[in-house]
């Protein structure tokens, strides 16, 4: 399934909310790597949440957090335009309100 992306690149709209897409900028085999450890880890959350494992689970999320900050998804932003970041917010709520309503044809 394919998501709208912002004009600029930094997000995508899931069910009206902005999520921080990974930095464009990353070398493809960096991506690559990043990319699997993310899924390695997210199989690994799946795993210990089946065993009832808490020690497991907090390790999982952690790793899945790491690769996500790796990747640029999470934590400090990957552009340098002193743009503040709208990542989990309602585009309805951002600057991005008219390109989306565009979007949307008015329905939010």
């Amino acid at each position: 399934m394919e998501y709208p992306q912002t004009p600029d690149g930094r997000y995508m709209v899931v069910r009206g909310r902005l999520w921080r897409l990974a930095n464009p900028h990353l070398p493809p085999a960096e991506r690559e790597a990043l990319v699997a450890a993310l899924m390695a880890a997210r199989r690994q959350v799946k795993a210990a949440m089946a065993a009832a494992d808490p020690d497991a689970l907090a390790a999982a999320r952690s790793a899945v957090d790491a690769a996500k900050i790796a990747l640029g998804e999470r934590g400090p932003v990957w552009w340098d335009d002193g743009t503040p970041d709208f990542n989990r917010r309602l585009a309805r709520n951002t600057p991005y309100r008219q390109w989306y309503q565009r979007l949307t044809g008015g329905q939010d």
